[in-house]
């Protein structure tokens, strides 16, 4: 790649640019097409539909942005990422265009063309989220500051303050930016003299202006952004996994690519120290924001640093990777042969852009759940992008059936849920009772600002209500504590329908209510009986026991407030033998706190079982648990081996 010559615009290395951004951009078009919108996306997008300066976790500029697309076709996940779309895919160029006025036409073709190989800025723009317009904003304020340090024109002095300010508006993290810029006019001994230049300030001025809107959010409700992204979101002790930190850079970046950069730091370094402008200015940039972030990753909220927050760091290498490639040819012809240092310059950026296709594949792959489950099996491919669109059907369908005549609220058990129903157009009166994700994502404030949240529901009385758990998520105890809140504003609940998508990895619980009637003034008043699920133990066998001739099936189970009616055993899928349900188990009910199961303390079960009845080999042992209300619950499915 980097060992070419240029002549003009039809040079391999421009057409290799070309065909991969296109290539890139076909691919983000495809698949923004096909995938549901995840997490971040949903909340962004309705935080599109309350305009505002900022929000509970970032300033307005995602929200607009989303807004801005969704306006062309309202409930197309593809119109959300249009916008974001376009900003990532004209990255490439943007780097061409900072590195052109540094290194030449040849290089910066080389450096643009290298930023399809870096897996997570050639992934950028698929998604709609913040990392987005944050990279877009910030390569222009860089390329706005070295042209406004270089020329001294006005504009590019402006321009560099507008881009700053814009940055501002999208993210905290953007703060590095000026950060870095800061460093460098202390620093760099030659730039010093830019202190005293009132253009410097005029740049300052427009920027700090970017800030209003962060500061606005903070003033009015007690910093809570401003603590969620500097205190709470971080354990702020010592970890261990955090000095991994430079592996998992070197692992997304790709290995080759990575040594790559180490290089160029050290190239840049010499140069920088030869009051070299430019060099000095990118590597000030560049460290800035790599080794903030390294320093602070054994610290710091570790499924954030370790993966994206970096990525600025590595936006002004690109600018002189391709001396260092240059150089990577120079060594292997001189140490090997040239045939070995062309294949090596191949390979480096080769391997980097097959990491790009593989991040595309491994989100891409949410589209076609079933046939790739198929061929891999359950429980490997995510579905945060994927079978929303199913629940949004049967919902609709399940909203006609069970209310033909009045409308009711909705209400979820977390934020992804209730945005995914107001984006499908379900409702508009959607709530969540989510202090789980919502407070680890930073957004319960946002909630409760949009009357979204659980202490709305108080003010809300003779509405009926559909109430949606996402099973898949939810452990037994979350799925019961979070029923108990929803029966304390009901005064009757019952479960209508379950929805079970790709195998069960992705299921959905409905409830209705016909009488939503505000917060009880008593604190321990619930409807009654109120739906809550079974709880269930098999104390033998376990998986993977190997079990002979006649054997019992032994645990407990209880159903609060309902009770069960019978428990029956389940061998590959058949029932073959109903449980002698009722055993005194009051170790079971201290342990558990079992208060209203109406079966207390006849909570344990046997089953005697003659296994010879089945083929030796591994077998599929679970118990269907049937409560008084004639639900079913399959629990405790395990692999037992059968050796008669």
């Amino acid at each position: 790649m980097a060992v070419n010559h240029i002549k003009g615009s039809s040079h391999p290395q421009f057409r290799i640019l070309f065909l991969g951004t296109l290539a890139v951009v076909l691919v983000k078009l495809f698949l923004a097409f096909n995938l549901d919108l995840y997490s971040d996306e949903i909340f962004y997008w309705q935080a599109s539909t309350y305009p505002a300066l900022a929000y509970s976790d970032l300033p307005f500029m995602t929200a607009l942005l989303v807004g801005i697309g969704s306006s062309l076709d309202t409930g197309n996940p593809f119109t959300v990422r249009i916008i974001f779309i376009i900003l990532g895919s004209s990255i490439p160029f943007l780097i061409y265009w900072l590195a052109l006025p540094i290194i030449g036409k040849r290089q910066a073709i080389d450096s643009a063309t290298l930023s399809l190989c870096v897996p997570l800025l050639g992934f950028i723009g698929l998604l709609a989220v913040p990392d987005v317009p944050l990279i877009f904003w910030g390569i222009l304020s860089i390329g706005f500051f070295e042209r406004a340090l270089r020329t001294n024109q006005t504009k590019f002095w402006l321009l560099t303050g507008l881009m700053v300010a814009l940055g501002f508006c999208t993210h905290y993290r953007f703060i590095l930016y000026p950060v870095s810029a800061i460093f460098f006019l202390l620093c760099f001994k030659p730039a010093r003299k830019q202190w005293s230049n009132p253009k410097l300030w005029l740049t300052i001025i427009t920027s700090v202006l970017g800030l209003i809107p962060i500061l606005w959010f903070n003033i009015t409700n007690d910093l809570e952004s401003a603590l969620f992204y500097f205190v709470e979101r971080h354990p702020w002790e010592f970890q261990t996994n955090g000095l991994l930190h430079v592996f998992k850079q070197a692992l997304v970046v790709s290995p080759p690519l990575y040594l790559m950069f180490l290089i160029t730091i050290y190239h840049m370094y010499l140069k920088a120290k030869a009051n070299e402008l430019a060099p000095a200015l990118l590597l000030s940039f560049s460290l800035t924001n790599l080794l903030v972030y390294l320093v602070l990753a054994p610290w710091a909220d570790l499924n954030s640093t370790n993966i994206h927050w970096p990525l600025s760091g590595y936006i002004p290498l690109l600018v002189f990777t391709p001396f260092a490639l240059r150089e990577t040819y120079q060594w292997a012809s001189d140490k090997f042969s040239t045939t070995i240092a062309r294949k090596l310059c191949r390979i480096i950026p080769a391997i980097g852009f097959s990491g790009t296709i593989i991040a595309f594949i491994a989100v891409g792959s949410q589209a076609f759940q079933l046939p790739i489950q198929a061929l891999i099996g359950p429980g490997i491919l995510s579905n945060k992008m994927a079978g929303w669109d199913e629940f949004a059907s049967h919902t609709q369908e399940l909203l006609e059936r069970e209310f033909p005549e009045i409308k009711p609220i909705i209400v979820t058990d977390n934020y992804y849920t209730a945005a995914q129903s107001e984006f499908a157009g379900l409702s508009r009166q959607v709530f969540t009772l989510d202090r789980s994700k919502s407070v680890r994502d930073g957004r319960l404030t946002q909630y409760e600002i949009w009357q979204k949240h659980e202490s709305a529901l108080s003010s809300i009385t003779g509405i009926p209500v559909l109430y949606i758990n996402e099973d898949s998520t939810l452990t037994t105890p979350d799925k019961h504590r979070l029923l108990a809140v929803m029966c304390h504003y009901v005064d009757n609940m019952e479960i209508v329908d379950e929805l079970s998508l790709y195998k069960g990895e992705k299921s959905f619980s409905f409830y209705r209510s016909d009488n939503l009637i505000g917060k009880n003034i008593d604190p321990l008043y619930r409807a009654d009986p109120c739906p809550f699920p079974p709880n269930a133990w098999i104390d033998y066998p376990k998986d993977g026991d190997i079990i002979t001739d006649n054997i019992s099936v032994d645990g407990w189970a209880f159903n609060e407030d309902i009770g069960i009616e019978r428990i029956e055993l389940v061998i590959n899928n058949e029932i073959i033998a109903t449980a002698n349900y009722g055993i005194e188990r009051t170790d079971v009910v201290s342990a558990m706190s079992v208060n209203h199961d109406p079966n207390s303390p006849h909570l344990g079960f046997k089953i005697l079982f003659n296994t010879t009845t089945i083929p030796n080999g591994k077998t599929a042992l679970a118990i269907d648990l049937i409560n008084r209300q004639g639900t079913r619950v399959r629990y405790g499915e395990r692999i037992v081996l059968i050796e008669n």
